[in-house]
């Protein structure tokens, strides 16, 4: 199994990354976490998910374990395959769906393209024994899934920040002034940011 792979980044989209290393290149699926992640970066370590098919031999990466982690549980779950964890977690941050899980919010995955009332419910119910209140690297803040927090997120990242500092700072914004408009979340965001 491959536990990582080290190298520079040769090909960079929001769905894949192809990492160079001792010239080979290697494809792997990502999500729009990591993607965000590797903007920054000209050279990085992605920990690798093998999925072997009769079919076909699968990759995906990572930026860090904790992500790799997130999307071992989900695909363990019954429904979940490794397309619908990966796009569970290019909707949300590994944290974040510890927090959802945790906090039973069934509302904040059915937010996710593809996941259904059933699946949703299935995810907690199989997970949320799995997941360890105690872990230190979980944020137990309300995931906040207005439409509003949707679109300032999303736009903040294409104008080219990073989605953890981009979710913290408009989890903040509209925590003071629920009813803010987009505009005005991004206007105050960008001074922020």
């Amino acid at each position: 199994m491959i536990e990582y792979i080290k190298g520079e980044i040769a090909e960079l989209t929001p769905t894949y990354a192809v990492l160079e290393s001792n010239n080979v290149g290697y494809f792997a699926n990502i999500s729009l976490n990591t993607y965000t992640k590797l903007q920054e970066v000209k050279s990085s370590k992605l920990y690798i998910f093998e999925s072997i098919r009769e079919d076909a031999h699968i990759l995906y990466g990572f930026f860090d374990k904790a992500e790799r982690e997130i999307f071992t549980q989900l695909i363990s779950v019954s429904g979940v395959g490794p397309n619908t964890a990966r796009m569970i977690l290019s909707s949300l941050s590994a944290d974040d769906v510890k927090a959802v899980i945790l906090s039973e919010n069934v509302a904040a995955l059915k937010s996710v393209k593809g996941i259904g009332a059933k699946t949703a419910q299935r995810i907690i119910v199989d997970l949320k024994d799995k997941i360890k209140a105690g872990d230190n690297t979980l944020i137990l803040q309300p995931v906040n899934h207005s439409e509003t927090y949707e679109e300032s997120v999303a736009a903040l990242i294409m104008l080219g920040f990073s989605r953890p500092n981009v979710q913290k700072v408009v989890t903040k914004l509209l925590k003071d002034s629920p009813d803010s408009k987009v505009e005005d979340v991004i206007k105050k965001a960008l001074k922020l940011l």
